[in-house]
């Protein structure tokens, strides 16, 4: 941990906010782990949760004062980009850890398109359900909704990671989680998985299309971003299938080919949180969903080095900073 200087008001679409708690995430690991080198010490982080301080002059949306949830891709909201819904592909987009929210305060630009204000002053209990939806929940409900979850359907989960966790809520009548640590097990099952699957590769698959009549599930969340992940989630799927993918793919490869004969749909990306946000804010506000789950261990900031520690030795799952 360095000390940096308070961040300022620059542009008059910016907000700055004092955070009240951030995370760390599986895609965080890659710099951590070395494969995705770093040109020297920098800041990190993308997921936040706050309270205003400053807002530039052009913002009218939040003040200071206000609670705010944010997505980890700061954009304007008025290019076609943005009016279809895929935020985190604007042109003029500011990726979150370019600014780095495992801080104290971060400077958020384009604030009013941005940051959602909570309904109120939440309690502590419902901050780390807030701070799920900046990533992990979106990007999870992101997902589903690229594999086409719903009724009547099975929906396998590659990957124990948060993001597999949080991906349960549109009415699937079958989850099936693949995991072959016991305590992620565990975890899955309380977010409504009905299977589990333990085994990876071709095997999982397999398990996975026995489980379904031999057809495979109708819809396939892939959630890690590596070579093999990607293979199992599109053999884990039936012909006509979908396959939501969220994991980031460092160095991963796919062939064409086995895509074009699987006859499976893929669709995902970096996931647009903030089309869900407002959804996602209002169903932890209410209590009908309680994502806070997917937070195994909480450190302080200051300890941040110990959470990445636990996690990339899987001692945890997800690691919630406070500051």
């Amino acid at each position: 941990m360095e000390e940096r200087e308070d961040p300022q008001i620059i542009d008059p679409t910016d907000a700055v906010i004092r955070i009240t708690a951030s995370c760390i995430c599986g895609s965080d690991l890659w710099p951590y782990r070395g494969l995705a080198p770093l040109p020297g010490p920098s800041q990190i982080g993308h997921e936040y949760v706050g309270i205003v301080e400053q807002t530039g002059a052009q913002v009218a949306t939040v003040k200071p004062g206000d609670f705010v949830v944010g997505p980890f891709v700061a954009s304007g909201d008025g290019c076609e980009i943005c009016q279809a819904g895929f935020r985190s592909y604007c042109p003029n987009r500011v990726e979150m850890p370019t600014i780095g929210t495992q801080a104290e305060k971060a400077r958020i630009p384009f604030a009013d398109a941005t940051l959602i204000a909570t309904p109120g002053q939440p309690g502590a209990e419902l901050i780390p359900s807030l701070l799920a939806c900046s990533d992990v929940l979106g990007t999870g409900w992101f997902a589903a909704v690229s594999a086409q979850d719903g009724p009547d359907k099975s929906v396998a989960v590659v990957g124990d990671g948060a993001v597999g966790r949080a991906a349960k809520q549109l009415g699937a009548d079958r989850i099936i989680a693949v995991s072959r640590h016991p305590e992620r097990q565990k975890l899955a099952l309380e977010f409504g998985a009905t299977d589990v699957v333990a085994e990876r590769g071709e095997d999982g698959a397999a398990h996975v299309k026995e489980l379904t009549g031999g057809y495979g599930a109708h819809s396939t969340v892939e959630a890690v971003g590596t070579t093999e992940s990607l293979r199992q989630a599109i053999h884990a799927t039936r012909p006509g299938g979908n396959v939501g993918y969220v994991g980031v793919p460092v160095g991963a490869q796919l062939d064409p080919m086995e895509l074009f004969a699987s006859g499976v749909q893929l669709a995902g990306g970096v996931a647009p949180v903030r089309r869900f946000l407002p959804e996602l804010i209002q169903l932890v506000w209410d209590r009908k969903i309680n994502p806070d789950k997917v937070f195994d261990l909480t450190l302080p900031l200051d300890d941040a080095a110990e959470g990445y520690k636990a996690m990339d030795e899987r001692q945890a799952i997800k690691v919630l900073l406070t500051t």
